[in-house]
């Protein structure tokens, strides 16, 4: 018979074991994330599987593997629009697993050998087009958003420390806002012809935008927010385009301009520019220029070619203080958001900290600079000096 203490004792065990446990499943939920259902998300695809092995647990690893082979190949087929099958380069197992962002099963079915079910994939936008270019495979329409719908375009402005959507003054805004109605990507800055290809459609800004969307949830990624303001205007795409002013208000010197794409809330392309003021050039001129050579670059797909100084890319491990899940998660958005950074991969996660793998373009100064623009500093984790990194943070969110 035991005593209140040692009750009291494995009651906390207890406690300790399920508090365990419920952080596991809120791990495996956030791993999973985003799951969308297929009709809402066209990197999702739905596919049977059917598989017979010597046990079922080997059945059911067979099945998932030639599933998602399967389904990238319904989605390659499907995004090139071809009336043949689209001819993807050979791709392991591992590597079609590392595209995949999450899956849902139904309808399972299985015996002592065999496993039946359906099989929903979600793929990551990015790793899939990043795919496809390589075995130059062109994405029906990509030059812009589906066909007959806008691609919406969210103009944050940052002068100094503060970055802004709705408020005023964002004359970046006012100057997309502006553009005369028909007046497309393929505009040119001197003669003002457009293509027609591509359509932009900038938000009203009321209170239903407002309630959606503002500059901090832009600028992290927000892949909820990006979809919804995308579907309530109209379109199936944003862009968030961040203009950081070099310069004065009154006088602008220059813009430093970021261009993330999202498809249904997931990042597809990143691309960065600067448009530098002409001397005795009005402050709305220039800005109509510049709203004009961004719109330019995005409807010709950025043939310019990669940011300069981003020629390189590299991965590094590093370790980041966290205080629970929801940290977590919002730190992970804002390290998606950024240009430099190709990747964010967890290895590991406890309560207090989470290990990640960070693929990055550029040099490690360059993606230093990165992450101090959400006040992340990277440093030298180990004084023995070993390869690991630890991120620091140094203050608030600047963007508000």
């Amino acid at each position: 018979m035991s005593s209140p203490l040692m009750r009291a004792v494995a009651d906390r065990r207890s406690g300790r074991r399920a508090l365990a446990v419920a952080f596991a499943l809120l791990l495996l939920g956030a791993a999973a994330l985003p799951g969308r259902a297929a009709e809402d998300d066209q990197y999702s695809v739905t596919v049977k599987v059917d598989a017979t092995q010597d046990i079922v647990g080997k059945a059911r690893e067979a099945a998932r593997l030639d599933g998602q082979r399967r389904a990238l190949q319904t989605l390659a087929d499907r995004l090139s629009g071809g009336a043949t099958a689209a001819k993807l380069p050979k791709l392991d197992d591992k590597a079609i697993t590392d595209m995949v962002g999450s899956f849902e099963v139904a309808n399972e079915r299985m015996s002592a050998v065999r496993y039946v079910a359906d099989y929903t994939f979600h793929f990551r936008p990015a790793e899939v087009d990043r795919v496809l270019q390589k075995a130059g495979i062109g994405i029906a329409g990509e030059a812009g958003a589906a066909p007959g719908k806008p691609l919406v375009v969210l103009p944050v402005y940052q002068s100094g420390a503060m970055a802004v959507l709705w408020d005023d003054p964002n004359p970046w805004r006012d100057a997309w806002a502006r553009r005369p109605p028909g007046t497309n990507a393929g505009t040119s800055p001197t003669t003002g012809a457009g293509t027609g290809a591509v359509q932009f459609a900038v938000p009203l800004g009321d209170a239903g935008d407002i309630a959606v969307i503002d500059a901090a949830k832009a600028r992290a990624g927000d892949a909820a927010a990006l979809a919804k303001i995308a579907q309530q205007n109209g379109g199936d795409e944003a862009i968030v385009a961040l203009a950081i002013l070099r310069g004065t208000a009154d006088k602008p010197g220059a813009l430093e301009v970021t261009v993330r794409r999202y498809r249904a809330g997931q990042p597809v392309d990143v691309h960065a520019d600067a448009v530098t003021a002409n001397p005795g050039e009005a402050r709305d001129a220039f800005y109509r220029r510049a709203v004009a050579a961004i719109a330019a670059d995005i409807e010709g797909g950025w043939k310019k070619g990669p940011v300069p100084g981003y020629d390189q890319q590299g991965s590094l491990t590093a370790v980041l203080p966290i205080t629970g899940l929801d940290d977590w998660v919002r730190v992970r958005e804002r390290l998606a958001a950024l240009p430099a950074i190709r990747k964010v991969a967890l290895v590991a996660l406890t309560l207090q900290e989470a290990t990640i793998e960070i693929e990055y373009l550029g040099s490690v100064d360059q993606l230093k600079t990165n992450l101090a623009e959400t006040n992340l500093d990277l440093v030298r984790g180990d004084p023995l000096g070993q390869q690991t990194w630890r991120l620091a943070r140094s203050g608030a969110p600047a963007a508000r």
